[in-house]
């Protein structure tokens, strides 16, 4: 504990009658000035003291908060799971205990099955809580615009066509589908190999869209705790249904919509779990609103068929290789902003490249001109892309398959 400063002594005069008029003045100004320096003294030392005080009273508050935290009983969260005439069924989140008990008549009038309580040891409902939406589910907002349009997209037509019917075109004129009287498509599942475009097209139905987009991976609903997969996307689904119109797009869907097994391990029952939840909700007894679901993945031999069925993914598009027209196409969207030679053919490379994705089509681009940059040269030649061209194959053989691009 810091010691009080101690006080500065209280300056005195006697002044002797018989000094000349001169020199008592001297010491009494001598005196006065002695006074002003003790009197700036004192000053400061009560501005410290006002300080401490106010450092002190803080204190003092933050101990009578701890202290009535302390005296106050604790209070659990629980969901009000069914009212009845004598009461309501409350379960208690972590132990999932249920117990039948009572609450005020100025709560119950408010309170509904579903909605998030906090009771206490005796499981007495205290007040009723917010409804809950996970953190998690929340972060998977695109808040910013994707800086990818159809225009980017290359060799991919049809596959644009069909997504902007079943996805854009009911966000944007649902009254049309409403005056030709059939349902719009409710999800679309875009399948096929690694790095031909299924992510790019999510992406520019997001920039194209006015719609809130919620971007996920499979993977991310998979949880460690029994029940947490289920709840993410239930939260999911209900961050969507607030912020309608809503795209959800989810990538690498065969992470939990796999063809489901006889295994009895845990983790396979989770997942099972999470699948059984995102089932419901893409096909449940409500209707969905103006929420849109695009899914992509790699194995689509992998899917349950529950998933694939019509009402849940009414349509399947497969998102192919690109053929010679497409990957001209898309060579000429990757080195629109390069600074080409005359000798630089996309049509010869375009037919040099079968087999090749978009993916690694643009990694062909990029190549070409690390080796321009290599040589210290601005323009990049046909040269460059051969030996692009050459890497990327000896890559491809090093690997013993195609790249997989994201």
């Amino acid at each position: 504990m810091s010691r009080s400063p101690s006080l500065p002594d209280r300056p005195s005069l006697e002044l002797d009658p018989d000094m000349p008029l001169a020199e008592q003045l001297a010491a009494l100004r001598e005196h006065y000035a002695e006074v002003i320096r003790v009197h700036e003294k004192l000053e400061q030392q009560l501005d410290v003291a006002k300080q401490r005080q106010h450092s002190l009273t803080k204190e003092v508050d933050r101990l009578e908060r701890e202290n009535e935290t302390l005296k106050s009983s604790s209070l659990y969260i629980a969901t009000a799971e069914e009212m009845l005439s004598d009461g309501i069924v409350v379960k208690q989140h972590g132990n999932n205990q249920e117990v039948l008990t009572q609450v005020s008549g100025s709560l119950r009038s408010k309170l509904e099955a579903g909605d998030r309580v906090a009771i206490n040891d005796s499981f007495s409902v205290q007040t009723i809580l917010d409804s809950e939406t996970d953190a998690r589910a929340q972060a998977m907002e695109v808040e910013e615009s994707p800086a990818v349009s159809y225009d980017d997209i290359g060799g991919l037509s049809e596959q644009i066509r069909e997504v902007r019917e079943a996805v854009e075109q009911p966000l944007l004129n649902a009254e049309k589908f409403r005056t030709i009287g059939i349902e719009p498509p409710s999800g679309v599942l875009l399948h096929g190999p690694p790095g031909t475009g299924k992510t790019m097209l999510a992406k520019a139905v997001a920039k194209e869209t006015d719609a809130t987009f919620v971007k996920m991976a499979g993977s991310e609903l998979v949880q460690k705790f029994i029940g947490e997969g289920a709840k993410l996307v239930r939260d999911l689904f209900e961050l969507a249904s607030e912020r309608e119109p809503c795209v959800i797009f989810i990538d690498e869907i065969d992470a939990i919509a796999a063809k489901r097994t006889e295994s009895k391990t845990s983790g396979d029952a989770e997942v099972q779990r999470t699948m059984m939840q995102l089932l419901s909700e893409m096909d449940g007894f409500e209707d969905r609103g103006e929420i849109r679901i695009i899914a992509a993945t790699n194995r689509f031999d992998m899917l349950d068929r529950a998933i694939l069925r019509p009402g849940r993914f009414d349509r399947l598009i497969e998102v192919p290789e690109p053929d010679d027209e497409g990957r001209e196409r898309i060579l000429e969207i990757h080195t629109e902003a390069m600074n080409l030679a005359p000798d630089v053919e996309l049509s010869a490379l375009a037919a040099d490249t079968d087999g090749f994705s978009g993916a690694e089509l643009a990694s062909l681009a990029t190549e070409a001109g690390m080796f321009a940059i290599r040589d210290e040269r601005t323009a990049i030649t046909m040269s460059d892309f051969e030996d692009a061209l050459e890497k990327v194959r000896d890559d491809d053989n090093a690997a013993g398959k195609p790249i997989a691009f994201a």
